[in-house]
């Protein structure tokens, strides 16, 4: 019994019904996966290390204020010397978590992004009408939620090399002061 398919034709083995348009959105579709796969991924072990970090926290607040009652003496000081050790520790952990949820949201961002793009690419009456691309640009140029990232934007749709945008955004990027919580 000889099996076969009867679905649209593939790059492997072309025929009159292959289409690079089809080759390009199963590309954008795998991308697509591959991204909202690491990302599940890499939130949970985020959210590991984000119960770890919060039980700790919770130790070394019951360590502190069981030390705070001590009579003064050097092992009192080392402990609380250690416990804001501890605590100052805690603090660069969470401005980690925060640029992991920037890291996180951007992916995101560009899922959505490249999904789109592929719903664009498949439809032949959106794919050959200006307007439509235009309204996917302003889509996810809307979407940013820095400078940084709309100087890049702008940059590659004035025809900017990756090399040349990216040079951009990290000047903006470094203009920018704080950590942006978003």
């Amino acid at each position: 019994m000889n099996e076969t398919t009867t679905g649209p034709s593939q790059a492997q083995q072309p025929d009159l019904d292959w289409s690079q348009v089809r080759e390009t959105v199963m590309m954008l579709n795998l991308a697509v996966a591959q991204i909202e796969r690491t990302m599940h991924d890499g939130d949970d072990s985020v959210q590991t290390l984000t119960d770890s970090f919060t039980s700790m926290a919770g130790n070394a607040e019951v360590i502190h204020a069981a030390a705070d009652k001590l009579a003064e003496s050097a092992e009192r000081a080392t402990i609380l010397s250690n416990c804001a050790a501890i605590e100052g520790k805690m603090g660069q952990a969470i401005v980690a978590f925060q640029f992991y949820d920037k890291l996180s949201q951007r992916l995101a961002h560009i899922a959505h992004s490249l999904n789109d793009l592929a719903g664009l690419v498949s439809t032949p009456g959106r794919l050959y009408n200006p307007y439509e691309w235009q309204g996917l640009q302003q889509k996810i140029r809307s979407k940013y939620t820095n400078e940084a990232d709309r100087r890049m934007f702008d940059a590659i749709l004035a025809g900017a090399t990756i090399k040349e945008a990216l040079s951009l955004g990290d000047r903006a990027a470094n203009d920018e002061d704080d950590i942006e919580l978003f």
